[in-house]
């Protein structure tokens, strides 16, 4: 089965021309949101994504219309490899039953890891010239008004952990590191 999957990004928008190409490409069935392409957590896509299976293809105009960036295209792309799903961009001549149409996916990986590690360079040299001059504290620490009261209930088995995560707005994580800290700095003092 071919599929069709058509995006804009505002309700007020038009799909008419996306639609006439998915017609023109002998699509059995189209998928349409009208919603920012930001995420993958779109009705129409997660319906559409759930819908197909082996042998279907998934057609778009571009691969701008089906993921915002390369990270949610290279996700949603193996989730219908791992499918047996074709995948085509229209605009950009790919085709995943092609191995130039692999190749431009492979490629585009490798683009989104490299962007990532310089994302991770800059931020990393950011923060050590912010140290040198003084500007870079770290991220506040959370205030948490309630913790001994709730630290109190949790150590007494009146509540869980899980519970006293929800009450805090903390993770599982940050609640046991701030139980450490609590424990370590409200130690009695020892004259022995």
């Amino acid at each position: 089965m071919r599929i069709g999957y058509v995006r804009v990004s505002t309700k007020e928008q038009n799909t008419a021309r996306q639609e006439e190409l998915m017609k023109s490409l002998g699509v059995d069935k189209i998928y349409i949101d009208k919603m920012s392409g930001k995420d993958t957590d779109r009705p129409a896509l997660q319906e559409m994504m759930n819908f197909v299976h082996e042998a279907d293809a998934v057609i778009v105009e571009s691969i701008s219309r089906f993921a915002r960036n390369t990270k949610d295209l290279l996700e949603l792309t193996e989730q219908l490899k791992n499918k047996q799903v074709q995948f085509v961009s229209q605009k950009e001549n790919i085709d995943t039953n092609t191995p130039a149409g692999k190749f431009m996916l492979t490629i585009f990986g490798a683009v989104a890891e490299l962007e990532r590690e310089y994302i991770r360079q800059r931020q990393k040299e950011g923060i050590e010239i912010a140290k040198e001059e003084g500007k870079y504290k770290g991220r506040r620490p959370k205030k948490l008004n309630d913790f001994d009261e709730i630290y109190a209930q949790w150590k007494s088995g009146k509540i869980t952990a899980t519970s006293a995560c929800k009450q805090l707005g903390i993770s599982r994580s940050t609640f046991y590191r701030k139980v450490a800290d609590h424990e370590e700095n409200d130690k009695p003092i020892d004259f022995g």
